[in-house]
């Protein structure tokens, strides 16, 4: 029986599996010099089964562990060594021991031992010890190293056990193909294997949701030309040729002297010009010459090398280079046209154009571009409960924040916005409110009346004038959310409780906004971080925690929650940075552990 591995590291991890007595430390001490010989670097981790000790008694890194300390490193200008005091009931996790390695520093980890793990293994095996062959019951046995007397099927490579040369081909060899596992994301966007729902009630992935809610957004044709100045993060229709080479004249890239590196024979260097920016030399440079050049000034004819001006010296218009077995061929100079060269894709259609896509257009010497039309998203509030931001609170009633947080996400994507209050819980008010709406936006919006109440109207008013997809997401917090269409009008119906909303505001709506304006190639953003505390789920669901994430003092990055999670403590949205998010087939998240994160970055 194994048990379930996944590799941490970024490199190979390779096993070595036997029965004591095989000589699996005897085979690794004679494997290790003749990779290392092979050139790659190698890092071993070995499985002891007893209280081992590597420390001497009397030296004072042993006696300041045996005198409580749970992590004593011991380091010197050729080795450093860091012993931890870790008491587990059973056998240490290889995945926490992995990430105790420099995986910047090794191409492979060897294992010793761990032979009940699902990992890549090499089994050996002597006849003569009437041991049972262990890739009978094990499927992650890629190669045997075995005696002449073990029979071998033919589906499973024989390495000779006695072959150091042999074995370390194969090793090389697994080390040279081996590929870092594809990394399943939380969420996919790509889900072409969307389950056919059996109901309107049943609930479906959020990965199945997404899939059919980009499959009912036609990107909007319509163009307009826009002034630069007033494009605000608006998508770009066409590809934009560049009509000039960027930089458009080989220049210099610091302030410094152009010259001839083939001329570098003759010293000193004759000066014979300064070439400010804007300016240039009218002469070809000849052999022995050299002109004085400031940063972004075009470097002359006959020139293709500049030294910075703090590694010359000059006197009288003669030039000293110093350190002239440093000088490279073409060092410090930027070539015409070798950031975009004329003719060139300069930015590509479906592009968001943000500050830097802006000065990079203006920077071409285009004043206006092609824009696709805005996406316009009509969003009102449900419910008697409801009351308007600077209006008296009625009694038993909130004050409405849904409305506000939605406005502003999509007024972040670029869309044009027709805000249309609160609308009562009737059913005749609902389904005019949504035949109206969906003449004047591409979308339409709803907050809260999507649950499962008696007093829920927008279920029937959407049945009137238009039809529904789905109502339930297998994810937490957000369940309940309503997907349709109105005519041509994309209709949410997202849930009443404020972060709720935005969560499902994030996953649904967002991508819906961006392929609707046309920018069809965007992706959301999934980040590594490490646990700071256990995380838990429930299979089955998709889990939004909210979090804060930071950079540890050793570079990674980690993340834990704002604490309390209800639906509706916008507090706990106001204190994160970004979502947690547990995929569907995950329970929990160990401490330690890596999970993924959602940075508000692109729109709280």
């Amino acid at each position: 029986m194994t048990v379930e591995f996944s590799n941490p590291l970024p490199i190979p991890v390779l096993g070595f599996c036997a029965y004591s007595g095989t000589g699996k430390t005897t085979l690794l001490k004679q494997l290790i010099p003749e990779l290392n010989q092979r050139g790659i670097r190698l890092a071993v981790i070995k499985h002891a089964h007893h209280n081992f000790d590597v420390d001497i008694p009397g030296k004072d890194s042993f006696e300041m562990r045996k005198a409580g300390a749970r992590q004593v490193l011991v380091a010197s200008h050729v080795r450093w060594a860091l012993m931890t005091e870790d008491p587990v009931e059973n056998d240490p996790q290889l995945q926490h021991l992995l990430r105790q390695i420099e995986a910047d520093k090794v191409d492979m980890v060897l294992v010793e031992g761990f032979k009940k793990l699902a990992l890549p293994k090499i089994e050996l095996h002597r006849a003569a010890h009437n041991k049972p062959l262990i890739h009978v019951h094990d499927d992650n046995i890629v190669a045997i190293a075995c005696c002449a007397d073990t029979q071998v099927p033919d589906t499973l490579t024989r390495l000779d056990l006695n072959n150091v040369s042999q074995i370390a081909d194969f090793v090389q060899q697994y080390q040279q193909n081996w590929q870092a596992p594809k990394v399943d994301l939380p969420i996919s966007f790509n889900n072409a294997d969307v389950a056919q729902l059996t109901g309107a009630e049943q609930g479906i992935s959020v990965s199945q949701g997404i899939s059919k809610v980009l499959a009912q957004v036609n990107a909007i044709s319509q163009t307009e030309l826009v002034d630069l100045i007033d494009i605000d993060n608006r998508i770009l229709a066409h590809d934009i040729i560049s009509e000039i080479n960027v930089p458009q004249q080989t220049n210099s890239a610091m302030d410094g002297y152009a010259f001839a590196f083939d001329g570098l024979s003759t010293t000193p260097l004759n000066v014979v010009a300064e070439v400010l920016a804007g300016h240039h030399y009218p002469n070809v440079l000849q052999p022995g010459e050299a002109v004085r050049i400031m940063t972004g000034a075009t470097v002359p004819q006959g020139a293709d090398t500049i030294q910075p001006r703090e590694l010359t010296q000059e006197q009288d218009n003669q030039l000293t280079l110093l350190e002239p077995e440093h000088i490279t061929k073409g060092q410090h100079v930027r070539l015409a046209g070798e950031d975009i060269a004329k003719g060139e894709v300069a930015l590509a259609a479906g592009s968001r154009l943000g500050a830097a896509e802006l000065g990079l257009m203006a920077s071409l010497g285009f004043n206006r571009l092609p824009i696709f039309k805005r996406p316009v998203i009509a969003v009102f509030s449900t419910g008697d409960e409801v009351s308007q931001p600077g209006d008296e609170l009625k009694p038993n009633c909130i004050y409405d924040a849904n409305r506000y947080t939605i406005l502003s996400m999509a007024k972040k994507l670029g869309c044009q916005i027709i805000d249309l209050g609160i609308i009562d819980d009737n059913e005749q008010t609902l389904t005019s409110t949504l035949r109206d709406a969906a003449t004047k936006a591409d979308i339409v919006i709803s907050s809260g009346g999507v649950s499962v109440g008696n007093a829920d109207y927008i279920k029937m008013a959407l049945a009137n004038v238009g039809s529904t997809h789905f109502w339930r997401i297998n994810m937490r917090p957000g369940r309940p959310l309503a997907v349709g269409k109105i005519d041509q009008s994309l209709f949410f119906g997202l849930p009443g409780n404020p972060v709720a909303v935005m969560v499902s505001f994030m996953q649904f709506v967002q991508p819906a906004i961006r392929k609707l304006a046309g920018e069809t190639h965007w992706q959301p953003q999934f980040i590594p971080a490490i646990a700071e505390q256990a995380l838990r789920s429930k299979t089955g669901r998709t889990e939004f925690l909210r979090g804060v994430y930071r950079i540890a003092d050793n570079g990674n990055i980690t993340v834990k929650t704002t604490g309390a999670q209800g639906s509706g403590m916008l507090s706990s949205m106001v204190n994160a940075n970004c979502l947690i998010v547990i995929a569907d087939d995950t329970a929990t998240i160990p401490a330690g552990e890596s999970v993924f994160i959602q940075p508000f970055a692109d729109l709280l």
